[in-house]
């Protein structure tokens, strides 16, 4: 490299690719500096709190830094959370992450040898647990011979899972304490929880009859301890005598 009072200084090749690699190098770590993670904010989580799931996430010193903890998410290896399907990351600013949980779909659990196994609406098991959530309806009657996770629940009629996924549906539209689906020999439904058992009977649609239990089912426990039985088995729409009386 030669220079006079009339020439300009020329940075050879090398020279280029290393200022290059020099500002790289202090941009990122000023990055680093100035990048500390404050805030994650989660959303779309109903089976875990906020805290449970930082708790699960954060995992490593480098966490501490918004943009390692997002490269480590959307990147990294995947983090296995039961229930957990899959979760995207979102820069918000320098200081924060936001993140969205998307869950397995879950309609009802069985149970075998004391865990509980979670199955979607196609009757595929996604989870098994030792604990029983809150929410997710527990299946009697459901006769399986076999389950392997993430495969089907085979059972003598596969029929039944459209059947639990509607049901399913109707207590969470119109929010009714109920935590069991009962079947029996001959498919026919029972709903109970820890204070009544609703007799639904066998048909093609039970939209008419759950639609009434918001206003049937009690709110607090009878005052002699006994379980109210209602009987929906004959309900016709617009009937007005509905049969509830206490279990003996």
């Amino acid at each position: 490299m030669r220079q006079d009072k009339n020439s300009k200084t020329i940075i050879s090749p090398s020279g280029k690719l290393l200022l290059f690699g020099l500002l790289v190098f202090l941009a990122v770590i000023l990055l680093y500096m100035t990048c500390n993670l404050r805030s994650v904010t989660i959303i779309g989580s109903t089976h875990y709190s906020d805290d449970e799931l930082k708790q699960e996430l954060l995992t490593s010193k480098s966490d501490s830094n918004t943009i390692l903890f997002y490269l480590r998410l959307m990147y990294g290896k995947k983090e296995s959370i039961p229930f957990v399907e899959k979760i995207t990351a979102t820069m918000v600013d320098r200081h924060t992450i936001k993140l969205h949980v998307y869950e397995k779909s879950v309609i009802g659990c069985i149970q075998y040898m004391g865990s509980y196994m979670y199955f979607d609406k196609d009757g595929i098991v996604v989870e098994t647990s030792q604990e029983k959530l809150e929410g997710v309806p527990f299946i009697t009657g459901l006769n399986f011979n076999s389950f392997i996770l993430h495969d089907k629940i085979e059972t003598e009629n596969p029929e039944l899972f459209p059947v639990i996924l509607k049901i399913t549906q109707l207590i969470q539209k119109f929010e009714l304490d109920i935590n069991t689906i009962q079947f029996n020999e001959d498919y026919e439904v029972t709903l109970k929880n820890k204070q009544s058992i609703v007799l639904l009977g066998k048909r093609d649609s039970y939209d008419e009859q759950i639609a009434n239990l918001k206003g049937l089912l009690p709110t607090v426990p009878q005052k002699n301890g006994k379980i109210l039985s209602i009987d929906l088995k004959n309900y016709m729409e617009g009937q007005e005598k509905i049969v509830a009386k206490p279990v003996k």
